[in-house]
């Protein structure tokens, strides 16, 4: 009996007009003046049934021969008693050839998807491997050059070794985010449990803020949770804050809050830098397409906007030149923290 039910759901669109077909097919003899409207009605219908489903080539045809024989059947047997003119028969061949056409283009575009599809997977599959490959020579250049730097009697050596170093360490940072941005689209990218954003606002400022080079100010009163991954949301909280201090001065001030707005939390990381350029701003968020200003792996802000679009949210820019730059994230699914909620909090920290 499941069986069968579940039979029914998978193709009702299908059986729908197939009865929308009959009805129509049975009313063209009662509809007077009016008695191609109906067989009009049924070619309109599977055009629009199609372009839902796209249908294999063998059902297709299937449909399309049952059409045209019973809606050609229907007109000649309405011709000979005088109903409408032989003239419309023409009309059933060039509804065929239509519906053809449509198929056609439907056909081409279903195969350009998989095509682009099949691409993606490649390029994601490269990306991963390739990060996965990098690790490997990585870690042994980096031993040996540490091996050198220690053993070093000259300060060229050394300052020629600390430079291999910090190139290798940012080989490191471009393979790790290479492999979030493969794994983004994975089924198990996120491990979603209930986050209270202030505490995790909090607990990022208290970390960055640790530096007195910049002027902090963080501010939290969301007052709520949201159903998310947090750690995912710790490292792109991390990255735009990476990212603020990267274009504030020393002494610059950078301010990071989040509130509530509606049914969402949102999350602000403001910097007082040289802001954004208008030519810039609409790419920003673009793989590979370079920072704010210049240099950087261009991979840190579209990291950012993966991991908050795969949690249902949105990622704005608002700056202008010599303004600083305003980075908002709104995570939906907002909910106030429960009580029973803050007391099981208090309790796991006690």
């Amino acid at each position: 009996m499941s069986g069968t039910a579940s039979t029914l759901r998978k193709y009702s669109v299908e059986l729908a007009w197939g009865a929308f077909a009959a009805l129509n097919f049975a009313a063209m003899p009662f509809t007077g003046e009016w008695e191609t409207v109906p067989f009009h009605f049924v070619w309109v219908s599977l055009t629009l049934v199609y372009g839902f489903r796209v249908w294999r080539l063998w059902p297709t045809a299937g449909a399309l021969s049952a059409v045209v024989l019973v809606s050609g059947v229907a007109l000649v047997a309405m011709s000979e008693r005088g109903q409408v003119s032989a003239a419309e028969l023409t009309e059933v061949p060039l509804m065929a050839a239509m519906f053809v056409a449509m198929v056609w283009h439907a056909r081409r575009r279903q195969a350009a998807l998989e095509e682009l599809r099949r691409v993606t997977e490649r390029e994601r599959d490269f990306v991963r491997d390739a990060s996965h490959e990098l690790r490997t020579p990585i870690t042994i250049a980096r031993g040996h050059a540490e091996l050198i730097r220690a053993a070093a009697e000259s300060d060229q050596i050394v300052a020629d070794a600390e430079i291999v170093l910090d190139e290798l360490s940012r080989l490191e940072r471009v393979a790790e985010r290479l492999l979030l941005l493969a794994a983004v689209e994975h089924p198990g990218f996120l491990r979603l449990s209930l986050v209270d954003v202030d505490a995790l606002v909090t607990e990022t400022g208290r970390r960055w803020s640790a530096s007195a080079t910049r002027a902090w100010r963080v501010h939290a009163d969301a007052g709520g949770l949201v159903y998310a991954d947090g750690e995912r949301l710790s490292y792109a909280l991390d990255a735009l804050i990476e990212n603020a201090v990267k274009f504030t001065s020393n002494g610059g001030a950078i301010a990071i809050r989040a509130w509530k707005a509606g049914d969402a939390a949102m999350i602000e990381v403001r910097d007082d830098g040289p802001g954004v350029a208008p030519e810039q701003s609409g790419r920003i968020f673009e793989r590979f397409a370079g920072t704010r200003g210049g240099g950087g792996t261009g991979l840190g802000l579209p990291i950012v906007k993966a991991i908050v679009e795969a949690h249902g949210g949105s990622i704005t820019l608002h700056s202008s030149v010599g303004a600083g730059a305003s980075f908002r994230v709104r995570l939906p699914g907002f909910r106030p923290q429960a009580a029973d909620f803050r007391v099981a909090q208090a309790r796991d920290a006690a």
